[in-house]
């Protein structure tokens, strides 16, 4: 499986966000994208998801496995954006049930999942009872209910200690590892061991 932009470029409002923007993200491999503030990072992120439609160019999926049939790019996605998608009076595990029935494609049982993020036990407390840290945790765990083999990370470490991000490392390096795709725009340093750079600067010239 290869996630595939070609020469993609993305409106905001009246404003051309970037142009000419082309990369390959072949199964097993990160791609990390950089830039300043303002370059586009999280526009390309969404427009990745199939969240924000292309001005030109095209995104694709070539050579799908035969699971997902005739999958689009969005099916095969989770997007994690800067907000945690969560319902804060609904517990834990209420929202992680919630986005795997949504998602499909069933992976780890929901006390799984928050042991893998540690936080195992907490399933029946609300999720606005968190800390930010524990948020940002239990939106990582909704990347683990279901299986989608592309993940959209948009600063996925913030709020995180030191700690939960080193394990959110293992977890990235854990979903490459079975042949899934990361493509993650950061200010920092993710631990990732083979992860490529992509610049974002913006509107081509």
């Amino acid at each position: 499986m290869k996630l595939v932009a070609d020469d993609i470029a993305v409106m905001r409002g009246e404003e051309l966000v970037f142009s000419g923007i082309s990369f390959a993200v072949e199964n097993g491999g990160a791609l990390v994208i950089r830039g300043e503030n303002g370059a586009g990072k999280s526009t390309l992120l969404r427009a990745l998801a199939g969240l924000l439609p292309l001005e030109s160019g095209k995104i694709e999926i070539q050579n799908v496995e035969p699971e997902f049939g005739e999958a689009k790019v969005p099916e095969l996605c989770h997007y994690l954006g800067a907000e945690n998608a969560m319902k804060a009076a609904m517990s834990v595990g209420e929202n992680l049930s919630f986005w795997q029935d949504f998602a499909g494609q069933p992976h780890h049982k929901i006390d799984e999942a928050l042991e893998l993020v540690g936080l195992a036990g907490l399933g029946d407390l609300p999720f606005g009872h968190l800390s930010t840290g524990q948020r940002r945790r239990i939106s990582i765990a909704r990347l683990l209910v279901s299986y989608r083999p592309i993940w959209l990370l948009d600063e996925p470490t913030s709020g995180l200690d030191a700690e939960s991000a080193r394990q959110f490392a293992g977890l990235m390096e854990a979903h490459l590892a079975d042949d899934g795709i990361v493509a993650a725009a950061t200010h920092i340093p993710l631990g990732l061991a083979a992860a490529e750079e992509f610049e974002l600067t913006g509107v081509a010239e």
